[in-house]
């Protein structure tokens, strides 16, 4: 529970340092007065009333300051790494204002180390099993206990690629967050962009089926192709990783009012309750994902959202009947800066 200090009802120091001057004055008349009646001598009655004067001064001014004090001890925590400091905010005044900036502050810099240290955790995972596999094949190779074959080589590759594309994924999430993303607006045929997409997908997985189905054929909307393809080209990955090999993923597209809506579909096993916002956040994988080997970072989703954001546009996760997903982006029509 805070602790209520002296004073933090007034909303000014300056209030409080004028209550507390004249409480103190009032106290020193009082026991002047009451020292003249009991006839104490002349020279004791000042030195009385000033020590009665500066305890009161003493007692409410450290709880004016004692916020200041809190954020020093604060700080030299949060300096050696420790971010769950937190300062008492009971008062109304300037210094109340600060420290509850203090207290935001902190809990800002806690949630972002929270966040390096799971990028940092997620990060050595996933490079960890590519790593090791690549290790492997190698010294299998160099100590001539397999030959470098098609397959082991194919197998090599696998293993390169992902660890292209984690490191592709937090880059752009890097770009994203810094904000250094210029988008450059250009009419986009939602069509032939998916179908690019989806053949940039088949290259991983050469016997999953994609169909793209646009109503109009060339419904077209104005945004960043480059950026638009990253959404699309994530979208299709993470369908593909859900979908069972004999299952296409769909890719619907259609006028929605003011918006162009696009429907990603996978007859996978669908989104566990609770999983429908969550699987939009950083480093989440669907607890129904194939395995890592699959290449699943945790990130696409998150880039994907990020990017729909930056265009004005909303992107959702349905379940789809009987089962699946059914992911849903809606960008407008006439673009970003028209809203």
């Amino acid at each position: 529970m805070a602790k209520i200090r002296p004073l933090d009802v007034l909303p000014s120091i300056k209030l409080k340092l004028s209550a507390v001057i004249i409480g103190a004055i009032a106290i020193a008349a009082l026991v002047s007065t009451i020292g003249f009646r009991l006839d104490w001598p002349v020279w004791i009655r000042p030195v009385i009333s000033a020590t009665i004067g500066v305890a009161i001064m003493w007692f409410f001014a450290g709880g004016i300051v004692s916020p200041l004090r809190e954020m020093a001890a604060a700080a030299t925590r949060m300096a050696r790494g420790d971010y769950r400091a937190r300062v008492t905010a009971t008062s109304a005044d300037e210094v109340g204002e600060l420290a509850r900036a203090f207290n935001a502050m902190a809990l800002q810099l806690e949630e972002v180390d929270r966040d390096r240290r799971d990028l940092i955790a997620m990060v050595s995972h996933e490079l960890r099993t590519p790593i090791t596999a690549l290790q492997a094949n190698l010294e299998n190779i160099v100590d001539g206990v397999t030959a470098a074959d098609d397959q082991v080589l194919a197998t090599m590759l696998t293993q390169t690629e992902r660890l292209g594309r984690l490191v592709s994924q937090l880059l752009d999430l890097s770009r994203l967050e810094s904000g250094a993303t210029p988008l450059t607006l250009e009419p986009v045929e939602l069509g032939s962009l998916a179908r690019e997409a989806a053949q940039e997908v088949r290259l991983h997985r050469p016997d999953q089926e994609i169909h793209v189905e646009m109503d109009p054929t060339d419904l077209t909307v104005v945004a960043d192709r480059e950026r638009l393809h990253q959404v699309m080209a994530n979208l299709l990955d993470n369908a593909t990783r859900f979908s069972p090999d004999d299952e296409p993923v769909i890719v619907r597209g259609r006028v929605f009012g003011d918006d162009a809506r696009i429907e990603v579909i996978d007859r996978g096993p669908g989104i566990p309750e609770g999983d429908a916002v969550r699987i939009f956040e950083r480093y989440q994988r669907g607890s129904h994902a194939r395995s890592t080997e699959s290449g699943g970072t945790g990130l696409g989703l998150a880039i994907a959202q990020w990017v729909v954001e930056l265009h004005h546009g909303t992107i959702t996760a349905q379940p789809e009947s009987p089962s699946g997903c059914r992911i849903e982006l809606d960008l407008p029509l006439t673009g970003a800066t028209d809203r």
